[in-house]
């Protein structure tokens, strides 16, 4: 009795509702279930395989109506000879009638007329496509019209002349280089550096401090800027707001490190798009100054310079002759190198930032023998040789002396910046004497005497 249930819940849960052999099949297990137990197992195991049969059939016919096959086709198929008693047979059923299905949709008559439609569709697809390629004509027009009328104006502003390339037209298309704007914009940054500058000489109004120990204020920070992989207008932009201090307060010794982290502190949150918490500048510092003084120092900073943050970075400036010099990397890194010189040395802070990095670029042509600054590179820097050889000199002088600055000197020593720091000094030393004067050069006082 318990195989008699166990099919009679089988043949329930494999037919519909509204088949009716479940109740019979229900009737005849209770009928035969005083016969024996021989025969209460094997008539409803037989009522079940044919209940299985006609229960795989439905779906199959249902399928040959949705796949276009014909009902007398789908009757043969049905009535076909198939053993139920096994899988296989239930397999090999779905097999044909599959096939069966492939075999008729080659030949069915609904595909020719499928295909008379398909070959009537090319002439409509044509009526569609014309209207889009004048659409596209017509628009093309309209976009060559816009940039014709936006590039005179930029080259009339530019004030090109016939041996300057205009660089500026090409970038049209993109928005993110503000072609439209750019000649104006590197006005506004040269109007703006002569209002950032710091006072060139507050070092006299500084009782406790001296040129050379700013030098290695800027040396460690630089150190720091290197350990927290920040953007190269972080340290610029540091340095800058340190002078700019320093110009109008008066800062004990003791606290000129204070100023420094400070500052780099502030910058990083200016330039960074993720800036270093403020523990991480009290770490580095050894300890000596806690989060508290660090971000009182901040306030008072930035309400000393009234919160004006509009330094021109120079950075901005090599990009720009950078562009007249075709993007080479190796002149970019070494004018990057040649830049930061002007952080460490305070003969150059009285020079505006535009005006380093075009003799940085100068030096670094000069360096790797990129040929003559013509007026292309003249016009896009904004300076002529003649304007930039004070700069100029300036940064031979610092080369071709002992190295005093060893963390500068090791970060651009290294693969990543092409070892720019030993390839300029190599050159200082063999050229030199034909740019400046040892004898008449101005003194300046390093930390170290030694050669490297």
């Amino acid at each position: 009795m318990p195989v008699a249930r166990s099919l009679r819940s089988r043949g329930a849960m494999n037919e519909n509702d509204e088949n009716g052999p479940v109740t019979r099949m229900t009737r005849a297990k209770a009928a035969l279930s005083t016969e024996g137990p021989t025969d209460a197992i094997k008539k409803p195991a037989q009522a079940k395989r044919s209940t299985a049969t006609g229960g795989a059939q439905r779906p199959r016919a249902a399928l040959g109506d949705v796949s276009n096959v014909n009902k007398t086709e789908a009757a043969e198929i049905k009535g076909a000879k198939k053993t139920a008693t096994s899988k296989a047979g239930l397999t090999s059923k779905a097999t044909k009638q599959t096939a069966g299905i492939q075999k008729l949709s080659q030949t069915n008559s609904s595909r020719t007329g499928v295909d008379k439609a398909e070959q009537q569709e090319p002439p409509r697809k044509k009526e569609k496509i014309e209207p889009e390629e004048k659409k596209i004509e017509v628009e093309q027009a309209k976009s060559q019209k816009l940039k014709d009328d936006v590039v005179e104006p930029v080259q009339q502003e530019a004030g090109l002349s016939e041996d300057v390339a205009d660089l500026d037209t090409e970038d049209l298309d993109d928005p993110l280089m503000a072609a439209e704007y750019v000649v104006e914009i590197f006005d506004y940054l040269r109007d703006l550096e002569q209002t950032t500058l710091p006072n060139p000489q507050y070092i006299e109004h500084q009782p406790d401090l001296e040129w050379k120990m700013r030098g290695i204020l800027v040396d460690w920070l630089i150190e720091v800027h290197t350990r927290f992989r920040l953007l190269p207008e972080t340290l610029f932009l540091a340095v800058n707001i340190i002078d700019r201090f320093l110009s109008v307060e008066v800062v004990a010794l003791d606290r000129l490190q204070l100023v420094g982290v400070t500052a780099m502190f502030i910058a990083s949150k200016y330039e960074e798009v993720l800036s270093p918490h403020v523990a991480n500048f009290s770490h580095v510092a050894d300890e000596t100054f806690t989060d508290k003084e660090i971000l009182d120092a901040e306030r008072h900073v930035l309400a000393t310079l009234e919160y004006n943050m509009s330094f021109p970075n120079p950075m901005n400036f090599l990009r720009r002759i950078s562009k007249a010099d075709n993007y080479d990397i190796q002149t970019r890194t070494l004018g990057k190198y040649l830049m930061e010189i002007s952080l460490l040395d305070h003969r150059f802070m009285s020079y505006p930032q535009s005006h380093i990095a075009a003799a940085a670029m100068y030096l670094a042509r000069l360096i790797l023998d990129r040929g003559p600054w013509d007026a292309t590179l003249a016009h896009y820097a904004g300076y002529d040789e003649k304007e930039i050889d004070p700069v100029f000199r300036l940064m031979i002088d610092y080369l071709h002396r002992p190295v005093s600055h060893e963390a500068f000197f090791k970060k651009y020593a290294s693969k990543k910046f092409l070892k720019a720091s030993i390839l300029t000094r190599q050159w200082a030393k063999k050229y030199h004497k034909l740019y400046i004067d040892s004898s008449d050069s101005e003194p300046y006082t390093f930390i170290k005497d030694g050669e490297q």
